[in-house]
């Protein structure tokens, strides 16, 4: 029966784990000197080794005739045994299926019991992350006091989820993200031992998809191996399902030249080839990190993820655009991402992010976008009424109340005695709830605040009334400023910089603060039991 390479390609042995030196080490001078631990933890991101290394371990510290480097020896009937699957003494469980307080019980119960034919018996507890609450409580009780023919080895990709009572007692060991020319070099020697053929270009680009991951690459080269024929780049940019690399350079190229047509003609050849457009976004955020890294000044190899032959094409790209371009670009394609997300249509958001990027007004106005807010009025209720001329008259609002609508007209009383022009005319913002609903999945806090409000616009002015006070306190702080802004711009298709100006609607009650309030109360209950005294 074939075997897949990640399975069949699985290190035996410490010697065979790659770039895990100050890992692999530790657990073999710790096996060598018989100063084992009773419980250890193995973090890090997935195909690392976390795994291979609890398992090389259980063998090692139960072999009858390891090696004087601290490695099983592979042939004794233990690591025979154990190699199958087959040793009942090596135990591995699966938290993320067996996480309830039972499966710990019935574990804290297996301990007791001694090894039937090793020295140690082990529990390999992979995704230990997946643990419920009882079951951490379960786990920490025969951790604490262990039998002293019981060793832990937990596993996890995610340790902010790990107890500190449990991490507290565990020798910690983070596995690092494999280095991409261990990871082409590896490839390369197991497509010789299988008879495969892979170009260098090849092993290097399945290195680069993998992401520090062994099986990953392994899986990817499998995955490339049965389409036949020679490996090469562009056969694995096919089978991995990700862009073609000069076709992300395109679209940065297009984005430079400020070509939105010509951006969205190489995304849409992409989405015929049925490329994942969050797949595409990926890659260009990818590529923008290396040309922020470039214009920074810190673009060492080892720090690019990219292909030793993309540098050249990278460093001409960081000529033709500045860091605040590239930061501003970045940021844009992240929110685009995080829309992807719970957006229907993936696409569509690409490509109107695309748009933005190329739109030759707002990259005119780039440099100023990441350092300072947008212009944000917040009026006091307080202020005099003055009613500007040439504004709609409440009758032209259908949504709004007349005492609304003049509110809406005072908007410009303060900027009579500044030389701004008056709007010539104010409009509804029809879809002022979509706008909210949108807003509410980046910023909750300041969309709460906005309830039961109305908006309306003139050009690039947008003027809400408030119904919550709050509001106004929470608008003069620059994120929240920025992040209503980038809202209204993409729901209402707008270009340019926005001018946001707030105040109380009409009618809106003053609060009292919330300290005077209290003294009034106090101050009620005082006389009230004065009343019932006297």
């Amino acid at each position: 029966m074939y075997q897949a390479l990640y399975r069949k390609w699985r290190p035996r042995s410490f010697d065979d784990v790659i770039s895990q030196p100050h890992i692999t080490t530790a657990l073999r001078n710790q096996i060598r000197e018989e100063k084992t631990a009773h419980a250890y933890l193995f973090t890090g991101s997935r195909g690392t080794g976390k795994t291979t290394c609890a398992r090389i371990f259980a063998k090692a510290i139960n072999c009858t005739h390891r090696t004087a480097s601290g490695n099983p020896c592979l042939a004794c009937d233990i690591c025979q045994d154990a190699e199958r699957g087959a040793l009942s003494d090596i135990i591995e469980i699966d938290a993320a299926s067996n996480n309830s307080v039972d499966d710990i019980r019935d574990l804290r119960e297996g301990t007791v019991y001694l090894p039937e034919r090793c020295r140690y018996k082990v529990y390999i507890i992979d995704e230990i992350h997946m643990l419920s609450p009882s079951a951490w409580g379960a786990l920490l009780k025969v951790m604490e006091e262990p039998p002293a023919h019981v060793k832990f080895i937990l596993a996890t990709t995610e340790i902010h989820k790990v107890p500190a009572t449990i991490v507290s007692r565990c020798q910690r060991y983070t596995f690092h993200r494999i280095r991409t020319e261990d990871i082409t070099q590896r490839l390369l020697e197991i497509a010789e031992q299988e008879q495969i053929d892979l170009e260098p270009a090849g092993a290097q680009l399945i290195a680069h998809l993998s992401d520090g991951g062994m099986r990953d690459a392994l899986s990817l080269l499998d995955q490339c191996a049965s389409l036949g024929g020679t490996i090469t780049a562009s056969s694995v940019t096919a089978a991995a399902g990700v862009a073609g690399r000069d076709s992300i350079f395109a679209i940065l190229q297009a984005v430079q030249q400020q070509d939105g047509a010509k951006a969205l003609a190489y995304t849409g050849q992409l989405y015929d080839q049925s490329k994942d457009m969050a797949r595409l976004c990926d890659e260009l955020l990818e590529q923008l990190r290396n040309l922020m890294l470039l214009r920074a000044g810190a673009g060492q190899p080892e720090l690019l993820t990219c292909l030793p032959e993309e540098q050249a094409q990278l460093k001409a790209l960081s000529k033709e655009i500045s860091l605040e371009q590239v930061i501003w670009a970045i940021g844009r394609l992240q929110e685009c991402h995080a829309r992807m997300a719970h957006s229907l249509n993936k696409r569509v958001e690409l490509e109107m992010t695309l748009l933005q990027l190329t739109t030759p007004m707002r990259t005119a106005g780039v440099s100023s976008a990441p350092t300072s807010a947008p212009q944000v009025a917040a009026e006091s209720e307080e202020q005099p009424a003055a009613v500007p001329p040439a504004v709609s008259t409440p009758a032209a609002i259908p949504s709004a109340s007349a005492a609304d609508a003049a509110s809406a007209r005072n908007f410009s009383e303060s900027e009579e005695g500044t030389g701004a022009s008056a709007p010539a005319a104010l409009e509804p913002i029809t879809n002022w709830a979509d706008i909210l609903e949108q807003y509410g999945t980046v910023n909750p806090a300041v969309r709460g605040s906005l309830a039961e409000s109305q908006a309306f616009r003139s050009g690039n002015t947008v003027f809400i009334l408030a119904a919550n006070r709050f509001f106004l306190t929470l608008l003069k702080n620059r994120d929240n400023a920025i992040s209503l802004e980038e809202t209204i711009r993409q729901c209402l298709g707008l270009t340019g910089s926005i001018n946001i100006r707030a105040k109380l609607a009409a009618g809106t009650q003053p609060q009292p603060p919330k300290a005077q309030d209290l003294i009034q109360k106090a101050k009620g209950c005082h006389l009230d039991t004065a009343v019932e005294t006297s």
